[in-house]
């Protein structure tokens, strides 16, 4: 039997493990049985936790198909009121992820929700740390290939799609449309993901701009297909609005997704703050056998 607790931040919701005293030996099996919605406890994803003497503590992120993650906004965001509901940390915490060590700040509560701040560095553009198969990719420019893209078309399947391509510590690739409600995201979602200019596959954002301050976004993620809302999704979707001049740095922007609201910042030193609400949905045992 392995205790857990499950959270949610912003509809996405993640089973956590402490694996402090324990040792879960095959973690990708145990992930894909136990976010099943039928036959398991339910989840987009399972996050491992362990001891660190770098930070706070370590996560491992785990996507409900059993592929591992490099860095999940909301479950970054949970793990950090884990913690604090077991009083293993104060306000201000460091959580160690493969993309890094992550400053968070837990700013007020109402209720047993928790309004938590990330540190979630900065968005990198380079093509090859996406990774973005510029090979695939001809420039309209006659000079050789850019190493960013931003705002760029590109054809799949004989349909075209502007793209911006941003990295979170996860792979991301920003589309803007007028319109996303009557979206097709699972077969256009999984033709982009599946395409030859993301080896590594990537996380798909459909974003409509609603005003000066909010937009409306919709992700299919690698490894887990459209969820209620990504945190690293509303991070990469700002940068990308930052980099095609749509939005100025140092503004707090609305991101409206299925699952509730999040809050992102992209400040003049080039860093992204991404706040919201986190919280507890239960606790319980889960049988491996």
């Amino acid at each position: 039997m392995i205790k857990f607790i499950k959270y949610q931040g912003c509809g996405n919701d993640y089973i956590y493990v402490d694996c402090s005293r324990i040792l879960v030996e095959e973690p990708k099996e145990l992930a894909i049985k136990i976010s099943d919605r039928h036959y398991g406890v339910g989840s987009d994803g399972l996050i491992l936790v362990f001891p660190s003497k770098d930070a706070d503590a370590e996560i491992k992120i785990f996507n409900a198909d059993g592929s591992e993650a490099e860095m999940c906004g909301n479950g970054i965001r949970c793990a950090a009121k884990y913690l604090y509901d077991k009083r293993k940390v104060n306000e201000n915490i460091s959580i160690k992820t493969i993309s890094g060590i992550k400053k968070i700040k837990i700013l007020n509560s109402r209720g047993k929700a928790f309004f938590i701040e990330v540190d979630m560095g900065r968005p990198v553009f380079e093509a090859e740390k996406i990774p973005f198969n510029l090979k695939f990719f001809h420039s309209d420019k006659k000079s050789n290939l850019e190493n960013v893209i931003i705002d760029k078309k590109i054809e799949i399947n004989g349909n075209f799609y502007s793209i911006t391509c941003v990295s979170m510590g996860n792979p991301h690739c920003v589309i803007v449309l007028d319109e996303i409600s009557d979206l097709n995201i699972e077969k256009i979602g999984s033709e982009i993901q599946n395409s030859k200019y993301f080896p590594e596959s990537v996380n798909v954002e459909f974003v409509k701009i609603e005003n000066k301050d909010t937009i409306s976004m919709r992700v299919f993620e690698r490894g887990s297909g459209e969820t209620m809302s990504c945190g690293t999704g509303a991070c990469a979707s700002i940068a990308a609005l930052t980099a095609q001049n749509i939005f100025e740095k140092n503004n707090k922007i609305k991101v409206r997704l299925k699952g509730g609201e999040l809050f992102i910042n992209h400040t003049s030193n080039n860093t992204i703050l991404m706040s919201g609400y986190a919280e507890r949905v239960f606790r319980g045992y889960y049988s491996i056998n």
